[in-house]
């Protein structure tokens, strides 16, 4: 996974000091910009992207690195900044050594800040000054905060370019809100609040107003100059950056955790390929489908529990005719009669496979004519390893260990047994359906051009 992860951000030589291939030698018409040195040449400015990510969170203990849809949180932002093409850099700043690691692993650049930056009472500006210190190449930084998951490739790009192309010294991200705002007033003051914003008798509808900017904290691009002589993060010529309200996502409490991941799902960047219409599901049943145990009746007889909720959600996927294959250890003390319950019970095949199930698995494949892009795979453990890398779209319980969870593009809340198979389920649906709206977004594209 760590592999696939890095791929993201590296050059063609895959060495993580690069961005991306096409950051290598920036031209002179770069949208990233150029300054003239003394000689009258032109020197291409260095834009690095920084994330701010301090272990000490105080709201979510560790919130930068947990889970959110499968993957850590700092990576839905690096893997925007990483797919714009347009920084010469991407960097994560940390005091911590878990951050660290998964900031790696994603392909970033690290700033270990130093222990006067990393204090609870320690400013953004603080930290970026010292990385800027440390850094005297860069020229422009971009500020990406990692709580703004769904951050996009596009939102970068155009935010920079009103720097390089359109001479601010600084932007910063808003959203447009409808808020009536009053004056706070404390009780024992005996003072009555007023309306800041509006007339009370003269209410506006909210289709007549046009509402109000905020910043949202998704991003802030501000030049050298502004950062080391100024003190600024906002300086100069300063212009915002409006994005939509669907993309301003902001984590801070454990509260706006599952309303992000909702969000995510829907706006979230899932990368550059489009994401995969799956045929063909393959399910291991001990650890996924099954808590992983057999329970064996007085009479001898072998019996496993399997929750509801799963079988629900193979039903969905073989609505939409996807193809689900349960599969079984060659080893598993099972007996014929379990592995026909288990058919009827679900419609699906049972397959016994060995100690490797690539093995098995691959002559099925090629045998409906498919390749593994178009197929799904959720296992539990070192055996599935192989197959989860490979596969289009895969996933482990919550409950994996740590070398199948590696090895999984998705890793669902639920545990086996409680419902990890209705929740990959619902997540390859969610792929089909965005897979739908760019054919026809491509459709359409095609017909008005």
């Amino acid at each position: 996974m760590a592999a696939r992860k890095r791929s993201l951000l590296q050059g063609a030589n895959g060495s993580p000091d690069v961005p991306l291939p096409s950051c290598k030698k920036p031209t002179r018409g770069d949208s990233r910009g150029d300054t003239r040195g003394d000689s009258g040449g032109a020197r291409q400015r260095h834009v690095a992207a920084l994330v701010l990510s301090r272990g000490g969170s105080k709201g979510i203990h560790l919130k930068n690195i947990k889970t959110l849809a499968g993957v850590p949180l700092l990576s839905w932002v690096l893997r925007a900044a990483g797919d714009s093409a347009m920084f010469h850099s991407v960097w994560v700043s940390t005091d911590h050594d878990e951050i660290e690691k998964v900031a790696k692993s994603w392909g970033a650049k690290v700033h270990r800040r130093s222990p006067e930056v990393s204090r609870d009472s320690s400013t953004s500006l603080e930290t970026i000054q010292e990385f800027m210190r440390q850094n005297p190449e860069v020229d422009v930084i971009c500020n990406i905060q990692a709580t703004s998951p769904c951050l996009h490739p596009f939102h970068v790009k155009e935010a920079l370019e009103m720097i390089t192309q359109q001479g601010y010294d600084s932007v910063f991200s808003v959203v447009r809100r409808h808020m009536f705002r009053w004056q706070e007033v404390k009780k024992e003051s005996g003072e009555l609040t007023k309306p800041l914003n509006l007339d009370p008798a003269n209410r506006p509808r909210r289709q007549d107003w046009n509402g109000e900017l905020c910043e949202n904290g998704s991003l802030y691009f501000t030049t050298r100059d502004q950062i080391m002589k100024d003190g600024l993060l906002q300086g100069g010529k300063v212009g915002y950056y409006e994005m939509l309200p669907e993309y301003s996502v902001d984590i801070d409490v454990d509260i706006d955790w599952p309303v992000a991941e909702q969000r995510v799902l829907r706006y979230g960047y899932f990368g550059r390929v489009t994401p995969e219409v799956v045929r063909l599901m393959f399910c291991n049943v001990s650890g996924c489908l099954t808590e992983g145990r057999i329970f064996l009746s007085v009479s001898g007889e072998e019996m496993v529990s399997i929750n509801t909720r799963d079988t629900v959600g193979i039903r969905m996927l073989q609505k939409e005719e996807v193809e689900v294959v349960l599969l079984m250890s060659s080893e598993d003390p099972v007996t014929q009669k379990l592995v026909d319950q288990l058919s009827e019970r679900t419609g699906c095949k049972v397959l016994q496979v060995g100690e490797e199930p690539l093995n098995d698995l691959k002559v099925m494949v090629e045998q409906r004519k498919l390749e593994w892009k178009d197929v799904a795979y959720m296992g539990n453990d070192k055996a599935d390893v192989n197959c989860l890398n490979l596969a289009g779209l895969s996933a482990v319980p919550g409950n994996a260990p740590t070398v199948a969870i590696n090895a999984a593009k998705y890793t669902c809340h639920a545990a086996g047994g409680m419902g990890s198979v209705r929740e990959f389920a619902e997540h390859i649906l969610l792929q089909r359906e965005k897979a739908k709206s760019k054919m026809e977004q491509d459709r359409l594209d095609c017909i008005n051009k």
